[in-house]
């Protein structure tokens, strides 16, 4: 399976992506998210990819960040929606704007989103509910009691942390708020996903 690529962007359409990878092109379909977070033709590129495979096809879809690739998957369990959807999705709202939609049962906001009518944002509600603390993570949704991050602090370190914390059966507001509290007393170099999923861990269990 592919998961990741990096490369040189051949074509760069509004649903499309075409890398160059040591003189192979990676045909990808992608979001508006995605697109308007990209460079131009004959620029660099380090996407995330989500390899489906099909009986009659294998398709490629790619992402800008692991939060848009995450949510996209959440959005493949559910009940009718399919790859296709779930961009359309993922370019109607920003990440972090869906899982707060979720949580708050936001039916009208989800519904304005092209080709999602009002039964399928109750299903996508239903079903994802409880289920996005994992992708809401990884997206940096602050906690309301967090701290804001010191200059210089990498959040994807925060970020990356976060995800650990959560799949290892932590609330993401809790796990949040104890690793922005710890990056803002560690030295700089010492803040890495590493060192902070050990001491968040530290922390939490305390």
């Amino acid at each position: 399976m592919i998961a990741r690529l990096q490369g040189e962007i051949w074509e760069k359409e509004f649903s499309r992506l075409v890398v160059n990878v040591h003189g192979v092109g990676y045909e990808l379909l992608i979001p508006m998210s995605t697109y308007d977070q990209l460079g131009g033709e004959g620029d660099n590129v380090d996407i995330y990819v989500y390899t489906q495979v099909r009986e009659d096809a294998i398709t490629l879809f790619g992402f800008a960040s692991i939060q848009e690739k995450r949510l996209f998957e959440a959005l493949l369990g559910v009940s009718g929606v399919g790859g296709k959807l779930a961009l359309s999705i993922l370019s109607g709202l920003p990440v972090d704007n869906f899982c707060r939609a979720v949580a708050e049962k936001n039916i009208a906001a989800l519904s304005k989103i092209s080709g999602i009518g009002k039964r399928t944002a109750e299903r996508i509600v239903v079903e994802l509910n409880g289920k996005l603390e994992a992708v809401s993570a990884v997206a940096g949704l602050p906690s309301s009691s967090a701290p804001k991050l010191p200059d210089g602090v990498d959040a994807n370190a925060i970020s990356d942390a976060v995800l650990a914390l959560v799949r290892l059966g932590y609330k993401q507001d809790a796990a949040t708020a104890a690793l922005h509290e710890i990056a803002a007393t560690v030295p700089p170099e010492e803040i890495n996903s590493s060192n902070l999923l050990r001491l968040g861990l530290q922390k939490l269990n305390s």
